[in-house]
């Protein structure tokens, strides 16, 4: 009974049959936080601050790539960057383009202070419709007539909507990451309309390019 027990002692495997996936597993978690950090460590942190609500509104494009609005670039969205120089434009309807190039280094953190400042010929239309945007993610640019006029969530909810002139309009919504939504309107004079979609997620490539552009803020830009 007792060299019975001894053999089924030794016979026992102390882990059981899993033990060796949850070292290899357990392995491939360190060998992730290594790289993690080592990452880090070799990337800058750009961080934000705007002045006023217009500017915490406001798009943000690095290096011609659109990234989202100024006041939600944080937490898991925070900017990082490879070092070496880069290129930041915020944009807002209505108001210059802040333009500011930045020398990002290795492991370090600064902190960019948006100031935007109104277009000298820019007007709102005498007559103006009113078009509101239901559309997810809501992070997601706005283009009106090929003028980038915001974020999706500037015009949207209970009483948040885009004035403009009346007649044919043409609305591109784009964001990284997502199938471009296109649609035509055309409203009359006083009309109340919205436009409703949640954006198809799909590769970077299938954007027609709108977010990737520089675009021209023209002063007739209508908002």
């Amino acid at each position: 009974m007792l060299n019975r027990q001894i053999n089924d002692f030794r016979d026992r495997k102390p882990f059981g049959p899993r033990w060796p996936v949850l070292v290899v597993t357990a392995l491939i978690l360190l060998l992730f936080g290594a790289f993690s950090y080592a990452d880090n460590r070799v990337m800058g942190e750009v961080q934000f601050e705007g002045a006023t609500k217009v500017e915490r509104d406001s798009g943000v494009w690095i290096d011609g790539q659109y990234l989202g609005y100024l006041k939600e670039l944080k937490g898991d969205k925070k900017v990082m960057l490879l070092p070496g120089e880069h290129e930041i434009t915020v944009r807002q309807a209505g108001l210059d383009d802040f333009v500011r190039k930045i020398v990002v280094e290795p492991g370090q953190k600064q902190t960019v202070r948006v100031a935007m400042q109104k277009s000298a010929g820019w007007q709102m239309p005498s007559i103006t419709s009113t078009l509101k945007l239901t559309v997810q993610p809501n992070r997601a640019a706005v283009f009106l007539d090929d003028h980038y006029v915001g974020h999706v969530g500037e015009f949207g909810g209970k009483f948040r909507s885009m004035q403009i002139a009346p007649g044919k309009h043409r609305i591109k919504i784009e964001l990284a990451g997502y199938r471009t939504f296109e649609t035509e309107i055309d409203l009359l004079a006083g009309q109340k309309s919205e436009v409703k979609t949640d954006l198809v997620k799909g590769s970077i490539k299938q954007n027609d390019g709108m977010i990737k552009q520089v675009a021209q803020q023209a002063a007739s830009n209508p908002r």
